[in-house]
């Protein structure tokens, strides 16, 4: 049986961290993505990317439907790795963080988090206010991973796509899928610190 991941692209802004994430496990034949994308996330694709829906579709091993609640990845029986929404929609956060299963990604979110696997959410929006926060502790509180797509500049990015790799490499990691996308910290080259502490 392949492992399966489940993959959400919403319509916040970052839809490269969602491709990126599908692109780096086609050369994973042994894991199976069943992908979700909102309408939202079809209109910000086109926006921010050179490719179409259909392109980004084609990169999963499973599409489904939005509006499809009767989904296989709606059922808890349905075994799976966890799943990542990438990037992730306040919209679809607050569904998520409230157990509102109004269409398949706020339902497979809520079922992979009662069956206590990990649902990795790359929340994208800034500023952030009061309420926003109160969201994603709410979701944190019922065991979903706040991951906010924060460059890592510690790994001296050069590119977009330096940033975007680290990024999705450590999602993948913390989903338990080990990848090349990041190097593994080995210390400061050249510590050093002008004050006690560190700080």
């Amino acid at each position: 049986m392949p492992q399966r991941l489940i993959v959400a692209i919403t319509g916040a802004s970052g839809a490269i961290y969602g491709i990126r994430t599908l692109e780096a496990l086609r050369s994973r034949p042994e894991i199976e993505t069943h992908l979700v994308l909102t309408a939202a996330a079809r209109a910000t694709i086109a926006q921010e990317t050179s490719l179409s829906p259909r392109d980004v579709e084609s990169l999963a091993s499973v599409v489904h439907p939005p509006s499809n609640i009767g989904a296989p990845i709606a059922s808890g029986s349905f075994e799976t790795l966890g799943m990542i929404v990438a990037p992730c929609s306040i919209k679809s956060l607050s569904a998520i963080a409230n157990c509102y299963s109004a269409d398949l990604v706020s339902r497979a979110a809520d079922v992979q988090l009662k069956e206590g696997r990990p649902v990795v959410l790359m929340v994208r929006e800034t500023p952030l206010h009061a309420g926003h926060l109160r969201l994603m502790s709410q979701a944190a509180e019922n065991g979903a991973v706040i991951m906010p797509p924060v460059p890592a500049f510690y790994a001296r990015p050069t590119t977009i796509d330096d940033i975007v790799n680290v990024t999705v490499g450590r999602a993948l990691a913390r989903l338990g899928i080990q990848n090349v996308l990041f190097s593994e910290w080995r210390g400061m080259s050249n510590p050093r610190s002008d004050a006690p502490g560190g700080s």
